[in-house]
């Protein structure tokens, strides 16, 4: 033991710092977590155990809770793909060597810094309002339109969507680094045999790009899943007009810390890591059909 410490002493010195933060502010309070799910807990009073009382409510009694989870699926699995595809295509149109590529590509990679602040939830709030940027832009072709964008719940949750695609920076500079990675005499040679661009397309890039779009999708999918602050700053604590912008962690937000609920918000908790779990097993396991590595 004694040689042990002399060995890796400094280390473990150096590391204990991290240990204890990530003890204290990440193990600790995942599993009292796990424990208030089962609870009916309220902060001010000793937890009372209801074992699965909360997960029994949320499926059978909350008809909000439903419709929480109703409102983030349309979320995530309209607005990610269309990012993921918009980022793609972006990322191909600058994989061209074009001249001020490094200006282009910080200019793109903005909304991503700025999309998930409060300032830019606001600015979007007054874009979509019944006087914002958008009725003004139809106005100028003849079209009059007193529709408060964000205030109909038709289309509350289309304006979102569009906000989620426009942070669509992040994806896309990781796709430009997969397609530097792809060997441009693969392309050459393609191209002398007599392929086709769409044919390279499909044939060689994607192919080869496969691992960075799972990669890409399993990220971006698990932060639409915890999307939060444009739905409490646009719709509010209520979910917007009937709801239609209830995201699950708005509604888990409301739950613990508006109604203090904190057992039953703990409950909602794990069942969201629970939804993001499947999924990425789910991505996990489909993507041997398509996903293609080198060996």
């Amino acid at each position: 033991m004694k040689r042990f410490f002399k060995n890796h002493g400094a280390a473990y010195a150096f590391l204990l710092p991290w240990m204890l933060g990530i003890l204290c502010f990440a193990i600790i309070p995942i599993i009292l977590s796990f424990y208030y799910s089962f609870t009916n807990f309220d902060i001010f009073r000793t937890p009372q155990w209801v074992g699965f009382d909360n997960y029994i409510r949320m499926f059978t009694q909350d008809s909000k809770y439903l419709q929480s989870i109703r409102v983030t699926m349309n979320y995530v699995f309209i607005g990610t793909p269309l990012r993921l595809l918009f980022a793609l295509v972006l990322a191909l149109a600058l994989n061209k060597g074009i001249r001020g590529l490094s200006v282009y590509r910080a200019i793109y990679y903005i909304p991503s810094l700025l999309g998930g602040s409060v300032a830019i939830a606001i600015l979007w709030r007054n874009v979509f309002g019944i006087q914002g940027l958008i009725n003004q832009v139809l106005a100028v072709f003849g079209y009059e339109s007193t529709i408060s964008w964000i205030g109909n719940p038709r289309y509350a949750l289309g304006t979102l969507i569009i906000l989620q695609i426009w942070q669509f920076g992040s994806s896309m500079i990781i796709f430009l680094a997969g397609l530097k990675q792809i060997p441009q005499d693969l392309l050459e040679a393609s191209e002398i045999d007599g392929a086709s661009r769409i044919q390279r397309l499909f044939k060689i890039t994607l192919p080869m790009l496969s691992p960075i779009i799972l990669f890409n999708m399993i990220m971006q999918f698990i932060g639409a899943f915890q999307a939060f602050t444009p739905a409490f700053i646009i719709g509010g604590v209520q979910g917007g007009p009937l709801n239609s912008l209830l995201f699950y962690t708005l509604y888990l937000y409301t739950k613990g810390f508006a109604e203090l609920q904190m057992g039953y918000a703990a409950a909602m908790a794990w069942v969201l890591v629970g939804i993001i779990a499947i999924f990425t097993g789910i991505s996990f396991f489909f993507s041997k059909f398509w996903v293609h590595y080198e060996n």
